[in-house]
């Protein structure tokens, strides 16, 4: 059951007072068919930098995507399942495609959830426990957590038997650069050598 969230947005009115524009719950929600219990629910989103704050449209009303446009936000809610309700059965590659997102998933990986995104992500763990998994590593989050996601390529688990949500804010970012190799013979630079502070 998707976690049903209140989405309360301010603004202005015609005099250009404060007033609030909406006030029920978000009904942007993508629940992933081919990751069953996996939802995601978007709460806004920004298409630059500076956003504007003019108008009264909905910036919610769209497909849901994995990313945010180039310059842009997305604030969302996302519910994790227990690994036990998906991983045996997930079609990554159609959940990845569902969402704007097939160049993102990491094929080359044998985790399903496998993947990496231009963005900076501030993941905040509202209920439940998972694990962020990277390539050499994983930390357990529980409720109050914050990751701070860096372009990494990155995966979920769920090892207990609850869901976990998580709200999410995705910046957009430039991609990470792949490290450049050294030249066959070349030295390495100099170790720094750091001074004993007396």
């Amino acid at each position: 059951m998707v976690w049903k969230i209140r989405r309360v947005v301010t603004g202005h009115d015609k005099a250009g007072r404060s007033v609030f524009l909406q006030d029920a719950k978000a009904t942007n929600i993508k629940e992933m068919e081919s990751m069953p219990g996996l939802a995601l629910t978007d709460l806004w989103e920004t298409t630059g930098a500076p956003a504007s704050n003019e108008g009264a449209e909905d910036a919610a009303t769209r497909p849901v995507r994995l990313e945010p446009p180039p310059g842009g936000t997305i604030v969302r809610i996302v519910e994790f399942p227990p690994d036990s309700a998906w991983r045996d059965k997930a079609d990554a590659n159609a959940a990845f495609d569902s969402i704007g997102a097939g160049h993102a998933k990491d094929k080359a990986n044998a985790d399903p959830m496998m993947h990496k995104t231009a963005t900076v992500d501030y993941i905040i763990v509202l209920k439940g426990r998972i694990f962020a998994i990277m390539e050499d590593g994983e930390k357990l989050l529980k409720r109050g957590d914050i990751l701070i996601q860096r372009g990494t390529n990155h995966s979920w688990s769920v090892r207990g038997k609850k869901p976990c949500v998580v709200a999410a804010i995705l910046v957009s970012a430039k991609p990470v650069s792949a490290p450049k190799k050294a030249a066959k013979g070349a030295k390495k630079p100099a170790r720094a050598v750091k001074k004993a502070v007396k």
